[in-house]
């Protein structure tokens, strides 16, 4: 009698299983080291030199007034300005324009697009960051060879450029998707309707599509800041190339010194911990304010 009706449950046991052992634990045990540290006794040598203690908020305190933590969080904040709109602004685009009348190769051109987001991170960064690199840079060879003068991509202001495009290059095609499916699923009637109308395709692209798109303009957005604040594979690769990334260019790079390279493992969790908070609060409010616009609209 109870087997039919327990089923579910037990389809569904791998998955939370999967959920447990791979993200809950791993978070929790993160939360647990941020509030630890580590005490040295004496010389710090023999079997009690070293001992775990419980460090309250201290962890967290020292990560929210280190400069070092602070720098890199305005870093990100500069590369995400440039990285969002730029890649959300090309998606659109893309997505209008495959979506239009008369479209040839439009598979192919799809594709073409979609490609670069097949490309894993750290091979993208190698590929740029040896286009970027003067010595054996094919565009710095042209550039010589016309007599122009070559731009250093991975200095100053122009490393933010750089950076931008790795991530722009590699994510305009997923999100070019995600615009063009909702794109594709808007009814033709409508199409046809502003067309009697005497709507231009300019006009049909304005105030039709891109409203009605609006909801996958909010989803992609949202995966976008989150990628953001994530920044770590593009600055990491490129960092063997120039000596002006540091190794905390990014909250999460210094949350890998701290771990991997400082040995402070407690100091890194509470860094972890901070940064996931942050993204939570950041998207839990836009998405909080996306979906308010939204009620006032219907409500109108």
């Amino acid at each position: 009698m109870g087997g039919p009706r327990y089923a579910p449950h037990a389809f569904l046991l791998p998955a939370v299983l999967l959920f447990l052992a791979f993200f809950a634990l791993p978070i929790g045990y993160a939360m647990w080291l941020s509030f630890r540290k580590v005490e040295v006794q004496g010389l710090g040598l023999g079997s009690g030199g070293r001992r775990e203690v419980w460090a309250g908020l201290s962890n967290y305190t020292a990560a929210l007034t280190d400069p070092e933590l602070l720098a890199g969080a305005l870093r990100v904040l500069g590369y995400g300005m440039i990285v969002v709109p730029t890649m959300l602004g090309l998606a659109l685009l893309f997505a209008l324009m495959l979506d239009a009348d008369r479209v040839a190769g439009r598979r192919f051109a799809r594709l073409t697009i979609f490609l670069p987001y097949a490309v894993p991170g750290v091979i993208a960064a190698l590929l740029w960051g040896f286009l970027y690199l003067p010595s054996v840079s094919p565009l710095h060879f042209a550039l010589d060879h016309l007599g122009l003068p070559r731009p250093d991509l991975l200095g100053g202001g122009a490393l933010f450029i750089a950076l931008s495009n790795i991530a722009v290059w590699g994510g305009t095609g997923f999100n070019m998707i995600v615009i063009y499916t909702a794109l594709r699923a808007i009814p033709p009637e409508i199409y046809e309707a502003a067309r009697l109308d005497g709507c231009s395709q300019r006009q049909i692209a304005w105030r039709i599509k891109i409203p009605m798109v609006a909801p996958s303009l909010v989803l992609t957005f949202f995966f976008s800041v989150i990628a953001t604040l994530q920044v770590f594979n593009e600055p990491t690769t490129l960092r063997p190339l120039t000596n002006n990334l540091s190794t905390a260019w990014s909250p999460l790079m210094k949350v890998y010194q701290d771990a991997f390279v400082r040995g402070n493992i407690h100091s890194a969790a509470a860094t972890a911990v901070i940064i996931a908070l942050v993204t939570l609060v950041l998207s839990f409010g836009f998405l909080r304010l996306a979906n308010s616009r939204t009620r006032q609209e219907e409500s109108r």
